[in-house]
């Protein structure tokens, strides 16, 4: 997974979490209490602002939000 280091630090600059241990198996949505709503609007934005794409409202999906690997994933697939 060639993005999950650098989505890691940016998950945890984005949402507090100091030095907690992220790995591809990290449960986020609904396992973090620091990513509720206003932090997944926030963190999109870090991730756009970071890898220079956008994403669109109808990309948006709960099942992106799973993990760290399933982030990481779409960062992957958005970098093309």
């Amino acid at each position: 997974m060639p993005y999950l280091h650098q989505v890691s630090q940016i998950l945890r600059t984005t949402l507090g979490l100091g030095h907690r241990p992220l790995n591809q198996d990290t449960p986020l949505l609904g396992s973090l209490p620091e990513l509720d709503s206003m932090a997944v609007a926030n963190l999109i934005v870090a991730l756009e602002q970071y890898y220079g794409f956008e994403v669109h409202d109808d990309e948006i999906s709960a099942r992106h939000f799973a993990t760290v690997g399933t982030l990481s994933d779409f960062v992957a697939s958005k970098m093309g």
